[in-house]
């Protein structure tokens, strides 16, 4: 209760259909898609994030005395670090070969999704302060069950500053973002890059257009079965090739359609009236996120046409001002994606285990921040531009 201000009261909810969907939506908010009660109930819906596959929901809701929901946070506990794109293995190592037992852990985020937005939810009517009271009760979730910790990813900056202030250890990542400065079209964007890397975009665009290749965005009602059908193809050719492990299962895919098809933007490229590879992007107030890429072709460049550029297409026509295209890839400074940080907060019940974490994202934050003036220095961008 913030500053006894309003009492409240705090609840743990073992699956988001527990929750009613509007009073989730309404601390989640309309900016961020992945943060929606549709989208975080097709994952446990579908069988992804479920307790077989080791995430075990553990939602964190604040209410207030009438019963309304005021706050809440995406929490699970799980039992391995799959799914997160924030690494911990080194720590989780370190914690087994000391004699501890890192899993559980407990993770408020998004799974398998490295989109960086609000994970503390408060209602726009509600106290901010209750952000603090949701760290903080996450903490105290952690040490009552026995877990080894308490990891908060993919934060925005203001949160990230509410979590050093309750004593979390930070941790600075990075990630490579296009941003939209107000342009008109594709070739205004590319008056802005440097004469060389603006043929070279063209040449790429220009193989593509000329290999028969033809692409297009589907997105709304327009989206099918048959064409989830064959993204399902193209995204398990990739995790089997890539990772070796799926994380999404076909009924995800379809959820997502039926319950937030409008949020989505489903980049199929086709040959000779056959779908051949795609991209899936959603669709926020003000930014294109990329989520998956998938070919069962090997078609030249393709790769760059449906994730960057036509990503970029697409949120020019809507105004948008960032494409977010997910995790690595330094590859897409020279499309015009540069480097942005990205925010975790961490708490670590070992006293001494914690300190050595300290002192490692410590010297992590000095090579992130000397690796992204690095990067930085290879930006296609004219320098007047930057």
């Amino acid at each position: 209760m913030p500053d006894g201000r309003e009492p409240t009261t705090i609840k743990v909810i073992p699956a988001i259909n527990d929750i009613a969907p509007d009073q989730w939506d309404a601390c989640a908010g309309p900016t961020n898609p992945f943060l929606s009660h549709a989208f975080l109930s097709a994952l446990e819906d579908s069988g992804s994030a479920s307790a077989e596959e080791g995430w075990v929901p553990q939602h964190m809701i604040i209410e207030n005395e009438d019963g309304d929901l005021i706050a809440a946070a995406p929490l699970y506990m799980k039992t391995h670090s799959h799914g997160e794109y924030i690494f911990d293995w080194a720590w989780a190592d370190a914690y087994h070969r000391a004699g501890g037992e890192y899993y559980p852990k407990l993770l408020c985020a998004v799974p398998f999704t490295p989109a960086s937005g609000p994970r503390l939810l408060v209602r726009p009517d509600a106290d901010p302060d209750l952000a603090d009271v949701l760290i903080r009760g996450m903490i105290q979730l952690a040490q009552k069950i026995g877990l080894s910790s308490l990891h908060i990813n993919f934060l925005n900056p203001e949160q990230f500053k509410r979590c050093a202030d309750n004593g979390m250890l930070l941790r600075v990542g990075r990630q490579f973002h296009w941003e939209n400065r107000d342009y008109k079209t594709f070739d205004d964007f590319l008056g802005d890059l440097s004469s060389r890397k603006r043929k070279a975009i063209r040449k790429e665009r220009r193989s593509v257009a000329e290999s028969g290749v033809e692409l297009k965005i589907i997105t709304g009602d327009d989206l099918t079965e048959e064409h989830w059908d064959a993204f399902f193809r193209f995204y398990r050719d990739t995790t089997d090739r890539k990772w070796g492990q799926r994380y999404l299962t076909r009924r995800f895919f379809s959820l997502l359609g039926e319950r937030m098809g409008d949020r989505v933007a489903l980049v199929l490229a086709i040959t000779d009236g056959a779908y051949v590879g795609g991209a899936l992007n959603l669709i926020g107030d003000d930014t294109l996120f990329g989520r998956y890429w998938g070919s069962t072709e090997d078609y030249k460049l393709l790769h760059f046409e449906a994730c960057y550029y036509r990503a970029i297409d697409f949120s020019i026509e809507r105004g948008l001002k960032w494409v977010e295209a997910g995790a690595q890839g330094p590859h897409k400074i020279q499309r015009g994606y540069l480097p942005r940080e990205t925010y975790s907060a961490h708490w670590i019940g070992n006293e001494g285990f914690s300190r050595a974490v300290d002192n490692f994202l410590g010297q992590e934050k000095k090579e992130i921040e000397e690796e992204m003036r690095y990067l930085t220095e290879g930006s296609p961008f004219r320098k007047d531009i930057e």
